[in-house]
């Protein structure tokens, strides 16, 4: 590697850092981070930190001042060429006077999708790319996967004994694992659009769902949101006056009719009830997975699975998780315990679901595991 290229790696990684600070309050639009680089120091720096809001291109030319003529700007993400809720990045880089572009990742967003490269050096400018690719784009696996197929990315989150038991025999399961993995799960929450459980884990365990004891990541930032809520409960188990229906937001997904009096009584908290078709007994959950990423009130990138079992199981059998985030204790409970994940009916082995290792750390006295899924 040369050294120059050792040099934009070294500022890329900067701009993947500022990138991180808009993870909580940018979606449905992507997380990007970016450098004005003069003479080997850096002389701007932006992220972009809220959702119609000036890209993080135009925060660091803003910051770099009239040292941006003739610099090197480094970004995250493609610059966009397209009118939105923005102008252009594309054009403001021109005006700016910024001689070179280094970019991480091309934009999915069919709109962008490589016509902002190719605009920066129709107007003369150098533009190298696919720095830090790989880390650029697992930044924005959900808006990746939302733009191009607008279902969200699901991630599957569980907090399970070393035999991968979420409970006793009984169905106790607090605490399994430490404060440290409980609050690290209301940071998931607070970076995910909505939270998905089964009708099981909110009649039983009778969760808020909601995001507690969360810092903003930069100054000036409201306190991180509440993801919305969504129960998939078939039969309409809930009871009006469970706690995860509390405040706006709350999606009840059900094969039951709508003249009936569970839905009528649940709809007068506030709830927001879908009806969808039967599948083996069980909602659709491929077909609400994609009303979620299409339905315009709630625009959902990205989904975060809390339980229990039933529903795990029934999300890898339609193949629809993408991400295992796993937080594991030092302790065994045994074969009389509730597993993980129920039962998946397979006969073989080789018939198991891939993943990927990306991350495995410490998390207090556990271990946080987490997987991408493998597809062919």
């Amino acid at each position: 590697m040369s050294q120059a290229e050792e040099s934009d790696v070294r500022w890329m990684e900067e701009a993947l850092r500022l990138a991180t600070l808009g993870r909580y309050t940018v979606s449905p639009n992507p997380m990007v981070g970016a450098v004005v680089v003069v003479n080997g120091a850096i002389v701007g720096r932006g992220f972009h930190a809220k959702t119609g809001e000036p890209h993080a291109e135009i925060h660091a030319i803003r910051d770099a001042g009239s040292y941006a003529k003739g610099a090197d700007l480094v970004v995250t993400l493609e610059p966009c060429c397209h009118h939105g809720r923005t102008p252009p990045c594309t054009e403001a880089i021109i005006r700016a006077g910024i001689k070179r572009v280094v970019v991480g990742a091309t934009d999915p967003n069919p709109q962008v999708s490589g016509a902002g490269v190719a605009h920066l050096r129709a107007a003369g400018i150098d533009v190298v790319s696919g720095v830090c690719e790989a880390a650029s784009r697992i930044l924005n696996v959900a808006f990746e996967k939302w733009m191009k197929t607008r279902r969200p990315w699901i991630i599957l989150k569980a907090g399970a004994s070393l035999d991968g038991r979420i409970a006793v025999g009984d169905g106790t399961s607090q605490w399994i694992t430490g404060p440290a993995a409980r609050h690290h799960v209301h940071r998931l929450r607070a970076s995910v659009d909505a939270i998905l459980v089964g009708a099981n884990t909110a009649v039983m365990d009778d969760p808020r769902l909601t995001v507690r004891d969360v810092s903003p990541l930069f100054e000036g930032a409201q306190q991180p949101e509440d993801p919305y809520r969504v129960i998939v409960d078939s039969q309409l188990r809930l009871p009006p006056n469970a706690r995860c229906l509390v405040g706006k937001g709350a999606i009840v997904a059900t094969s039951c009719e709508p003249a009936s009096d569970r839905w009528a009584a649940l709809e007068s908290k506030g709830a927001t009830l879908w009806h969808l078709p039967q599948e083996d007994g069980q909602v659709d959950l491929p077909g609400l997975m994609s009303r979620l990423g299409s339905n315009e009130a709630f625009k959902t990138t990205s989904v975060l699975v809390e339980g229990g079992g039933i529903l795990a199981a029934s999300l890898l059998r339609h193949d629809l998780v993408d991400e295992l985030t796993l937080f594991m204790a030092p302790r065994l409970l045994g074969g009389d315990g509730i597993p993980m994940v129920g039962a998946l009916g397979l006969s073989h082995p080789h018939d198991s679901l891939a993943w990927r290792f990306v991350d495995v750390a410490m998390c207090g006295t556990d271990v946080q595991l987490r997987a991408i899924r493998v597809r062919s």
